[in-house]
């Protein structure tokens, strides 16, 4: 499976969560190694996005495509 469809898939299984706290996320793209997304509803303004970014996307997509050097908010 190509990395970009395995984080596609990364993000499809975290979206639910985002959800459920008001919130969204949707894929960009996928270049250099860094993916881009939208955080969209309330994760767009939360304080804690920046945890959620690294603690949380970051590291679930790092640990299933290594290649992953960074995951970058364009909101």
């Amino acid at each position: 499976m190509k990395s970009e469809e395995k984080i596609k898939e990364i993000i499809d299984k975290l979206r639910p969560f985002l959800i459920s706290d008001g919130g969204n996320i949707e894929f960009v793209k996928y270049e250099d190694n860094i993916v881009y997304i939208k955080m969209l509803g309330a994760c767009a303004g939360c304080s804690l996005i920046d945890y959620t970014l690294k603690d949380g996307i970051f590291m679930a997509i790092k640990e299933e495509v290594p290649e992953v050097k960074e995951v970058v908010n364009l909101s």
